[in-house]
């Protein structure tokens, strides 16, 4: 009986991680490839191979890419953020979309300085990413604070605190490490080789 448990444990243990990221792995896939591959799958017919629309969809971003740094074009797309930005409401949405791309895929990326955060008042501490170092432009009493994001554990969501640069510590490890020590709740806590 021991044996079933156990091979029944040990079974979990290696295929349900291997499962889940599999199925993540094609959700994303079709969810990307139906982006455009919902156009083409008309023109296509029977000869629409799945990943067209993704492949697609990779070519597309380039060519825009490439064409937002040119004169004609990139003045047209500068015109749509001019405007996207003066319409009520549709400015928030857009402003947070754009930001948080721009924080993961930009120069300027934000998660990339790893905070040690002690908590007021006690020894506790947590971990914490800096999302933010200038705060005057929200409020001149914050200059000496920066925003620090909290991920909460087993889960994606957190909590932004404004902290005094005095309560935090930057800590000199990656940013992918502390995120998977966070969010598996410290389980995690050997980097992969």
């Amino acid at each position: 009986m021991k044996w079933i448990i156990k091979s029944f444990i040990n079974g979990v243990l290696t295929i349900v991680p291997i499962g889940l990221v599999t199925y993540v792995v094609y959700k994303m896939f079709l969810f990307l490839d139906g982006l455009l591959g919902n156009v083409l799958k008309p023109y296509l017919d029977e000869n629409y191979i799945p990943g067209i629309g993704l492949l697609a969809t990779i070519i597309l971003l380039t060519l825009l890419g490439f064409l937002s740094t040119k004169v004609f074009t990139g003045t047209i797309i500068r015109i749509v953020d001019i405007i996207l930005h003066r319409i009520p409401f549709v400015k928030t949405i857009y402003s947070v979309i754009k930001d948080t791309i721009h924080s993961f895929l930009g120069e300027k990326k934000s998660f990339s300085k790893v905070a040690l955060v002690t908590m007021p008042g006690t020894t506790l501490k947590c971990l914490g990413f800096i999302t933010t170092e200038h705060l005057t432009d929200l409020h001149s009493d914050l200059q000496e604070h920066v925003a620090v994001y909290i991920p909460q554990t087993f889960q994606v969501a957190g909590i932004t605190f404004l902290i005094p640069k005095s309560d935090i510590d930057i800590l000199e490890i990656k940013s992918e490490e502390a995120m998977k020590f966070i969010l598996s709740g410290g389980m995690t806590t050997k980097s992969d080789k």
